[in-house]
């Protein structure tokens, strides 16, 4: 097989995974039937505007709303407003219409229904600072959370508790309503109290997890740490201390519905069947790993050079990897014959210490080509399923069995571009990047390696 075929195959893998998340093809026959009352459609994310007009095309009878997506990824609504703001830090755009969702939800009443369409991404496109606090403020602890290595579950839960509309605030908002929401999730495990920080389901983190975390990065600082303090000394601290957020249980919740949409392990089981159709026999690893994306890179690179020297070795190499935490099996592959490609999903965590440009992907592959140094018969995939890995425009990058000696001729040094986290620029100057724009979905990160 040529490299152009390698990276052919590795591209169609990754194209099967995003058109597996597509956002106008998922709520055929899913809709409720409306209400007596009012419809209000509100929302946020890298999906919402694809899951706006397929409620628009799809519903029947009278509708308004409001929903609000990155900028750049509009699409020609006509009943349903659509605001465009940034991410991953949110600006006056997000919030302004942020607060104009919040309004319109607690206009509503008994007989009325809110579809919330909620995606990756929505965390910082829905923010509405809570009392006290300003967008200064909130944009200050998301930049420094996302540079800290936390967990996306650990960021929302700092989010939630710095917000009016997270956290179920907004489903709270809305009651005595029924809250209908529709999610694309893009966090490991598909929780949906933590996809875009749950602004309609119950909360099950507090103040003092979220105080906790923050101390935990060493990130405790006014005017937010402040806030959570008092939050979380609520009990013996000033009347006006910030509310918890509401909790499983609470009425407010009683008559809503969660449907998910479209998760990581859609996309990887559409990867897979695309795989056996050109004669690759597919490992999926799991579809929520997690951890320090050079790690992981590690422990993947170990794993498929142990699945290049047989079936002995990928038992002995599985082992290793689920001993790591780098792999999350159901149960053994059914073959472990080659040529085979080894899918996975999840958010890996980038902890920044250089000024390079990188994102999450783009890292774990160069991590990933530097273990492997050249071995043939290997090459990979990483990106993220949005079009946009980090803060760059790629979506992530191919690596072949001669990226590094490509690179070398070229005078780059990958090791000194990772100790700088300058992935992104070793595989721009190669031509190795995946540059898709904003695919219109999200569910996290795609990662395949074939070894033949």
């Amino acid at each position: 097989m040529s490299e152009s075929d390698r990276k052919e195959l590795l591209l169609g893998l990754f194209g099967a995974a995003v058109a597996a998340a597509d956002p106008t093809k998922l709520l055929s026959g899913r809709l409720p039937a409306p209400p007596a009352g009012r419809t209000l459609v509100v929302g946020a994310g890298k999906a919402v505007a694809g899951m706006a007009l397929a409620v628009e095309r799809q519903w029947e009878g009278p509708l308004e709303g409001l929903v609000v997506a990155p900028y750049g990824t509009g699409a020609p609504c006509e009943r349903i407003i659509l605001v465009e703001a940034a991410h991953p830090v949110p600006d006056a755009a997000g919030r302004d219409a942020t607060a104009r969702i919040l309004r319109l939800a607690a206009g509503l009443g008994t007989d009325d229904l809110m579809l919330c369409l909620v995606s990756g991404g929505g965390s910082a496109l829905l923010e509405l600072p809570a009392s006290g606090l300003t967008l200064g403020d909130v944009r200050a602890v998301n930049a420094a959370l996302l540079r800290s290595g936390a967990t996306i579950a650990e960021m929302n839960c700092v989010r939630k508790h710095l917000s009016a509309v997270k956290g179920g605030r907004l489903a709270q908002a809305a009651h005595p309503a029924r809250v209908v929401t529709y999610l694309i999730s893009d966090v490991p495990g598909d929780d949906p109290a933590v996809i875009a920080s749950g602004p309609t389901v119950p909360d099950p983190t507090t103040f003092v997890e979220a105080l906790e975390i923050l101390r935990r990065y060493d990130l405790d600082v006014p005017p937010f740490g402040t806030h959570l303090r008092a939050g979380a000394g609520r009990g013996d601290g000033p009347a006006d201390a910030p509310p918890e957020t509401p909790k499983p249980g609470d009425p407010s919740f009683s008559a809503d519905e969660v449907v998910m949409l479209a998760t990581a392990r859609d996309a990887l089981a559409a990867a897979a069947l695309r795989a056996k159709a050109v004669g690759f026999h597919p490992v999926v690893l799991g579809d929520d790993l997690q951890g320090e994306a050079r790690d992981l890179a590690d422990a993947h690179a170990a794993l498929a050079v142990a699945f290049a020297r047989g079936p002995e070795p990928s038992l002995a190499g599985l082992r290793e990897a689920v001993a790591r935490d780098a792999v999350h099996l159901a149960g053994l592959p059914t073959s472990l014959e080659r040529p085979l490609v080894l899918l996975s999903g999840g958010e890996t965590t980038v902890t920044v210490r250089g000024p390079g440009r990188g994102g999450r992907n783009s890292e774990y592959l160069l991590a990933l080509g530097l273990v492997l140094d050249g071995h043939p018969g290997i090459s990979a995939i990483a990106c993220d399923t949005d079009g946009v890995d980090g803060d760059e425009e790629a979506a992530g990058a191919i690596l072949t069995a001669d990226t590094l000696a490509r690179a070398k001729l070229a005078g780059l040094d990958p090791m000194a571009a990772l100790a700088e986290n300058d992935s992104c620029s070793v595989f721009a100057a190669l031509g190795d990047l995946v540059v898709t724009g904003p695919t219109g979905t999200n569910v996290n990160d795609f990662r395949a390696i074939l070894v033949e």
